[in-house]
Formats: C-alpha cells, structure tokens, sequence
C-alpha cells in the first residue's frame, strides 16, 4: 500500500504543478470532479489506516494517551478533529459495509458518511437489515444532490421510504439516539493563543445551546445606528456580560475556600501612570487599559510588592461600589446611563468618572453604570462622562463627531 500511495502522491504533485489557466472550462469542471472523488477515495484509505493504528493500540505504545492524541502530535489535528476521524473510524469497520464502500467509491464524502452511516444504524435498529440496505441506496442517492447538513435532516424520515409500518415508532428512537449522540459529543474547548487571547471551540447539546441563545441573543442586538460592531464581535461582548453577571451573582461554587473571582497582579505606581500592565493569575497578560478598567468594579486586595515583586504586604479584600452605594447608583441611573442603551442595571459595571487610581472618591458624585459594551467604549473613546447640574450623567460626545460636542443623556430609563 505504501508504494501504491507514494505513486498517487508523485501524480498529485504532477498534477499540483500543471497549469490550470491552460484548461478549458469543461476541463476545469472534470478535474475539480476527479479531484474531490480521490479526496474521498482517500479518505477511505485514511480512515482504514486509522482504525487499524486504533485497534493494534499503536498509539498507547507509543506514549499517547489516546489515538485522538496521537492523531493530534502526528497530523497537527486538533483534538475534536482527531476524536472525530476515530469515531467514524470505528463506525465503518462496524457498521454497514455499504457506507464505507460508498465512500472508498468516492460517491460521497466524509460528513455525508458519518450522517450516513449514524442513520443506517439506527435504521438497522429499528427495522432490521433489510430495511438498512434499502435506506443505504435511498441515502448515497441523496448524496449526490444534498450536503452534510441537509441529508442529515432529510435522514429523519427515511423510514418512511423504506419501512412506513414502523416510521413513527422509529422516528422517537432515532430522536433518542441523537439526543445520546450529542450528550457523547458535547465538548468545550479553551485554546490560549501566544497573545493572550483564548479560542473558544465545541459543540453544545440541544439544551445547553438553547440556555446559551436564550443568554446572549438579547444582548447580542445591535445598541444603535452607531454600533459599528459586527455580528461576531456583539455575540463576544454578550459573552462577556452573562459571565460578568454570573460572578456578581456570588452564587458559583467556591475556589479554594474564596468565591469565584478573577484576580489581576500589577503595580500600584503603574496602575496610578497608566503604563502598569497587569497578569491574571492564569498567566494571561492584561494592558494597563483593561487592569484600570475592572478596576472600576471589582473586589481590590492591595498588595505592596518590592522591586523583585515579593510581596511585602498583604491588604483585606474590600469592594468599591456595592451595597448602599450601587443601590443609590441603580436608583439614579436605572441602567447603563450611556445614551441610547437600554441595557438593565445587572448587566452594569459602577464606573467612577475620575479614576479612584488618579485620586477620585468612591461616592455617588464620582460613579455611573455602564454596561460592559460602553464601559470599554469610554476607556477606549474621546467620549467624556460628567454630572450635569442635576446630579444625574451626562455624556460629552467627542468632536469629530459634534464639533459643538453638546452633552447627551440616555432617556431610557428616565423615571416619572
């Protein structure tokens, strides 16, 4: 097979190095065709290979955890691409002959295998074998006209083609099972980039994907005609606000004897200059921007540190806006006071107005509620925050755009 192989990949390169401007149109369409069918035909092989590794136990023999992790060192995987390739794996060299055929014929994909192959199980299950080869010719000839997703979708009802008398009873188990299957899928995974930035990658069960729409779709609405944030960028600050929420909450479990929190390390003389970065405690780096930031509304434990960074003494921890004081900030303001937003009261930072690093007084006078959105818009922004004359904000927009910069006020909350 090994020399086999090697012949296919010195044509691919042949092929890799042929210019495709030369092609005529027709050419062009029966190549990218041939193209895709040896990509499936190969994954086939790919796969064979793969089960075969899984079942020998090659991978534990080499140290490895797992074949998934194995697959990972050895391809550059990721984890649930890796776990993915050993699942289907094993479901072909199990299950019906007639989907892994298809796929070593090149007459359907991966994805479309893996929906194949998961509905002529279930099939099998409920109306025996040879309902399950008739739902297999049914779903191959499908392949060819719907992607992954839509024969997934259209697989639901294939009993009714294949076995009407047990269709309906069928369908409830096949909802069952795929309700098993994503239990078993289900998977959250924090990836830390070399900046400091995590990549959030999964797949949430029915549920939980409910739970998570129902948090961040609310928030995730654009604040105005003047939100140029992208629909991606609304959907991360919305993120951002529900875990703001649940650490306020005081309800998650404890860490360490402590309730849950985030802990920031800097400076006492960087964070009062600007120039003071800061480091959670799991090593992620902060600017000195986003440490003054959640320094507006979080429980702060002074920590005198020497030149080398030890720590020579330790404060008690103490809040600076909470209880009485954010009551009366809530009843002032009743939500985030920038104008135009509309967002409530729980989903508000207490931002003081002249930062209590550069000597301002944790009052009433000196504080307003801010979402996480505008809370980071007015750090970032030549936008101003005041009290008018009437003790309640005022926002001072900068002047390129209102060169007359006159001062704005959110009216949603405004109480009769």
């Amino acid at each position: 097979m090994v020399e086999e192989l090697t012949q296919a990949e010195d044509a691919i390169a042949a092929c890799a190095d042929t210019a495709t401007w030369a092609l005529r149109e027709d050419g062009l369409i029966a190549a990218l065709d041939a193209a895709h069918r040896i990509e499936q035909r190969l994954a086939a092989v790919k796969l064979a290979l793969i089960r075969e590794l899984d079942g020998r136990g090659t991978a534990t023999a080499q140290g490895a955890s797992s074949t998934a992790v194995w697959l990972r060192e050895r391809l550059r995987l990721t984890i649930p691409a890796a776990r993915r390739l050993v699942d289907l794996a094993a479901v072909l060299d199990t299950g019906n002959p007639g989907v892994r055929q298809a796929l070593a014929d090149g007459h359907i994909a991966v994805d479309q295998a893996r929906a194949i192959a998961d509905t002529v199980d279930s099939v099998q299950t409920a109306a025996g074998p040879e309902a399950a080869d008739k739902a297999l010719g049914v779903l191959v000839e499908w392949a060819g006209q719907f992607d992954p997703t839509l024969l997934r979708k259209l697989s639901t009802r294939i009993l009714d083609h294949v076995a009407p008398d047990v269709a309906d009873a069928a369908a409830e188990a096949a909802l069952d099972a795929e309700a098993r299957r994503a239990t078993r899928d289900r998977h959250l995974t924090l990836s830390t980039l070399t900046d400091g930035r995590l990549r959030l990658t999964g797949i949430l069960d029915t549920e939980t994907a409910g739970l998570l729409r129902a948090a961040i779709d609310p928030l995730s609405a654009p604040l105005g005609p003047d939100d140029q944030r992208s629909p991606g960028q609304r959907r991360h600050d919305a993120l951002s606000d529900v875990c703001r929420l649940a650490l306020r909450t005081g309800e998650l479990p404890e860490h360490g004897g402590d309730p849950a929190q985030i802990v920031v390390t800097t400076s006492y003389d960087g964070l009062t200059r600007q120039l003071g970065s800061g480091a959670l405690d799991t090593g992620l780096r902060l600017t000195a921007e986003a440490v003054r930031r959640l320094a507006c509304d979080a429980a702060i434990l002074p920590a005198v540190l020497s030149g080398a960074g030890q720590p020579l003494d330790l404060g008690r921890q103490r809040r600076l806006i909470t209880g009485s004081l954010r009551r009366a900030l809530v009843l002032r303001d009743g939500g985030c006071a920038f104008p135009g937003c509309d967002r409530p009261p729980r989903w508000c930072d207490a931002h003081h107005i002249h930062h209590w690093a550069d000597g301002g007084d944790t009052s009433l006078a000196n504080a307003v509620l801010l979402c996480g959105h505008h809370h980071r818009h007015l750090h970032h922004s030549d936008w101003a925050v005041r009290l008018a004359g009437d003790g309640h904000p005022e926002f001072v927009p900068p002047a390129w755009l209102d060169p007359e910069q006159v001062p704005r006020r959110n009216h949603y909350h405004r109480r009769t």
